[in-house]
């Protein structure tokens, strides 16, 4: 469990710092680094305080109490209710990495022009409003949500389809649009400057998703070889469905393929701990084929700027693998099902009317918390998004007085 949470951290530096740092402009590399970066600090002091207690307490049906304030209580013993065979802090610890990524996720959507100080606010609020609610009422016992611990409403998500990737695609697309299109947008030339080392993060996601969905079993067992191998599965299809579609079209591209594969692994989240091989096969393949459409068509027609196409893989990826996991979700996989139903492959369609619903409140919660956030964080850091004179020289020097690359040094 703490080799999975240091792949888990992994997958947001270096993982998603060189994926999406290396896919802006060579001005804004730095800065978009920095962003994952400086959550890998920040939403660690904020889990440690109270986040974990919000998260994971028992409370209500839509947020913990502060029993575990400051993670008082939390130490060597197991957490019954939770994670029975390994200490309660490696469980604590394994969760608070994933409100490490799943704010990160986000910066994808305002890369090149949201303010560093906007950017920090914003991301402290999210964490409260957006994902310490959404992680309790799925995870948390007693959450409306929870499919395991006495949820009203159980809707299955095994490693964080609806409290990961739809909540952070969601407010994602909600960013690009309230900052509006970067200076230049659809005018001037705003290609990757390394595709090179975005393909190195790609490879870094693809390994540290094993920790997240295989270490999301809490144990070496054989639920965690089969969400094992769920997600690869899921990777390889999608990776392949992306290229196929590029490939009807002009050439199959470096940057297609890697951004199949994380839609891959987007989409086989929630289902990897309930599905068999052949279901994943299907779910990433589908999932690559309508990211694809997404971040292609779909973003284009609307001409809106997702600059990392954050909500075209994550939003859209994640809402499509909650869904699906209502179909495919089986008791032959995930003996804790109860009654031995679980989508609508084992005879239970209602589940997929549960997993609606729990995407239905995924996407409202992050559309309203986000745009609330981003009103607050207007108003406090005198606007969110840089000047046009900031968006021309680059966030690197702009926020933070260096550069990415100094050739003459």
């Amino acid at each position: 469990m703490l080799v999975s949470c240091a792949l888990v951290l992994m997958m947001t530096g270096p993982g998603l710092a060189l994926f999406y740092g290396c896919l802006v402009r060579k001005k804004n590399v730095l800065a978009t680094m920095m962003q994952s970066f400086t959550l890998m600090a920040l939403a660690t002091v904020l889990w440690a305080i109270i986040g974990y207690s919000l998260s994971f307490g028992e409370g209500s049906a839509f947020i913990g109490d502060l029993r575990y304030l400051m993670l008082e209580g939390v130490g060597g013993d197991p957490m019954p209710d939770y994670a029975a065979t390994i200490p309660h802090q490696t469980w604590m610890l394994f969760q608070m990495m994933f409100a490490i990524i799943t704010p990160a996720l986000i910066t994808g959507a305002f890369a090149e022009r949201m303010k560093f100080g906007a950017m920090c606010l914003f991301m402290t609020l999210w964490s409260f409003l957006v994902y310490y609610p959404m992680a309790h009422m799925v995870w948390g016992k007693g959450g409306l949500l929870n499919a395991f611990l006495g949820g009203s409403i159980p809707c299955f998500d095994f490693a964080g389809g609806t409290v990961v990737h739809i909540t952070s695609g969601v407010s994602a697309l909600v960013c690009a649009l309230y900052l509006g299109k970067r200076k230049g947008y659809g005018t001037e030339p705003m290609k990757p400057h390394s595709l090179v080392l975005s393909f190195i993060g790609a490879c870094l996601l693809w390994v540290g998703w094993f920790g997240f969905n295989a270490g999301s079993a809490l144990a070496a067992n054989a639920l965690a070889s089969s969400a094992f191998t769920a997600t690869h599965f899921a990777a390889a299809t999608a990776a392949i469905g992306w290229v196929l579609m590029e490939w009807l079209h002009s050439k199959p591209s470096v940057l297609g393929g890697i951004s199949g594969a994380v839609a891959g692994l987007v989409v086989i989240t929630p289902a990897s701990g309930f599905v068999k091989p052949g279901p994943a096969l299907i779910m990433g393949f589908v999932g690559g084929i309508v990211c694809y459409f997404m971040v292609v068509k779909v973003k284009n027609m609307f001409n809106y700027d997702d600059s990392l196409d954050a909500f075209g893989v994550h939003g859209a990826g994640g809402t499509l693998g909650a869904i699906l996991t209502g179909v495919f979700a089986t008791k032959a996989v995930n003996s804790a099902i109860a009654d031995g139903k679980g989508g609508l492959i084992d005879g239970n369609g209602g589940q997929i009317v549960n997993q609606l619903i729990g995407v239905a409140i995924a996407w409202g919660i992050a559309i309203v918390g986000t745009l609330i956030i981003l009103k607050i964080c207007d108003i406090v850091c005198g606007g969110v998004r840089a000047t046009p004179e900031q968006e021309t020289i680059g966030l690197d020097v702009s926020q933070h007085g260096e550069e990415g690359y100094n050739f003459d040094a």
